[in-house]
């Protein structure tokens, strides 16, 4: 039995637990939920010895971690699946666990097998998927056969075969008496695996109670019941009818009605007096994740917010915007901060990265790559001729090139803004070289 009595946890200004008090008893398995940030890792750590309590104590069958002889013997944890040498393999990995704490060798080829990792015992785990690194963390928990199991997101990152495997090993071990404390917050997973729940919310404990008590204390269960679709005043009538008796009536989106203050017996009496037929009468029984929502709902740190650019999607002119389109889908655009109006944005989709007709090449102090607009930075362009004898070179240009290859005439450096050099005589081609003959064949 895990047990924690006014546990308190301080990291500097942060308390992340709060005069947490719960038992975590034998033969059942207790899920513990909480928003992120709650202070469930922090209070599975202080069970297991890794951290001090700033006030308070848990012990495990009556002792503190650290003073329970043989300890890896007696609890079993899975805490962090990656917590592994990536060069050792995953029998290798087990057997220096099993050897630190005299568990016999055969316990590790037990152990792989119960996991399903036979197969890669000697694979090294740095190659392993995240749920292969899950079943690893697994078989260490299990490795001493021990009575108190502690396992955080024990699913993360299984295929549906392996969260089935996870459901009905939790069961197996609880059904021999140990004791399972099991963390996670897949909400459809723990109602289908936990038979009691600890919730804590910002460090402090929410509740800690069966899951069906837990379902019943946080949620409105209620009646369903439809009337012939062909008969509106069916429904009318019997709307006024349930009211009349002292029901809530509420419509729904699918054409039903949600009746609470009445249970299923009286609403049937009722629309059989009233000779009003009914086409459906079922109770609703909230989820687990319903009623948790509704509890942590006031406990939660972190809430997404809307994205600005979200819905920022162009539609052609002229053509309606698609059914349930969010407000602002279709709109362009807004302006960039810094943009004269009117000037297209750059940073809108579709729009070229370039600078507008007139305006200097925003890339490059000096414009010395710029060029004209709607054409390519860098794109190739034919050498240029050699000038004739005693012709002079026009401003602004370098020097005549030697004879161009196409290898040469790729990779032609763009004009300079120095001075242009005097005159001088056209150049003899010069003779083309083997990685340029090569180039141009």
């Amino acid at each position: 039995m895990i047990e924690a009595v006014g546990l308190t946890k301080r990291y500097g200004a942060k308390t992340a637990v709060h005069n947490l008090t719960f038992r975590v008893r034998p033969g059942a398995v207790t899920g513990f939920l909480g928003p992120n940030g709650s202070g469930k890792s922090t209070t599975m750590r202080m069970i297991l010895g890794l951290d001090t309590p700033t006030s308070g104590q848990v012990t495990v069958g009556g002792y503190p971690f650290r003073r329970l002889p043989n300890a890896p013997r007696q609890v079993g944890a899975l805490l962090d699946a990656k917590a592994v040498h990536g060069g050792r393999s995953a029998r290798q990995h087990l057997l220096s666990l099993a050897q630190l704490s005299g568990i016999p060798a055969r316990r590790v080829d037990e152990v792989l097998g119960v996991v399903g990792l036979q197969d890669v015992a000697k694979k090294r785990s740095k190659g392993f998927s995240l749920g292969m690194g899950q079943r690893l963390g697994i078989a260490a928990a299990l490795l001493g056969d021990p009575q108190v199991l502690l396992f955080d997101e024990p699913v993360n990152g299984l295929d549906p075969e392996g969260i089935l495997w996870v459901r009905n090993l939790m069961k197996q071990l609880a059904s021999e008496g140990r004791t399972v404390f099991v963390s996670s917050h897949l909400m459809s997973e723990m109602a289908l695996t936990a038979d009691h729940l600890i919730v804590i919310g910002r460090g402090q404990l929410l509740a800690d109670m069966s899951v069906t008590d837990f379902i019943s204390a946080n949620s409105a269960d209620f009646a369903r019941v439809r009337t012939p679709d062909t008969d509106p005043q069916q429904r009318e009538k019997l709307v006024a009818t349930l009211t009349e008796a002292g029901g809530q009536v509420q419509p729904e989106q699918d054409g039903a009605l949600r009746v609470t203050g009445l249970g299923l017996p009286r609403i049937s009496d009722l629309a059989h007096a009233a000779d009003i037929r009914l086409w459906e009468l079922a109770p609703h029984r909230a989820s687990l994740e319903e009623a948790y929502m509704r509890m942590t709902q006031g406990a939660v740190d972190y809430r997404s917010t809307h994205d600005p650019r979200a819905g920022f999607q162009a539609v052609a002119p002229g053509q309606p915007l698609p059914p349930g389109a969010p407000q602002g889908w279709g709109q362009p655009a807004p302006q960039a901060p810094g943009m004269a109006p009117g000037q297209p944005n750059p940073y809108a989709p579709g729009q070229p990265h370039a600078p507008a007709p007139g305006q200097p090449y925003p890339y490059a102090p000096g414009q010395p790559h710029a060029h004209a607009p709607g054409q390519p930075a860098y794109a190739a362009q034919p050498p240029a001729a050699a000038p004739s004898a005693g012709q002079p070179v026009p401003p602004q240009a370098g020097p005549a090139p030697a004879a161009a290859s196409p290898r040469t005439t790729q990779l032609r450096a763009l004009p300079d803004q120095q001075a242009a050099p005097a005159a001088q005589p056209p150049a003899t081609p010069a003779e083309p070289n083997e990685r340029d003959s090569e180039d141009a064949r």
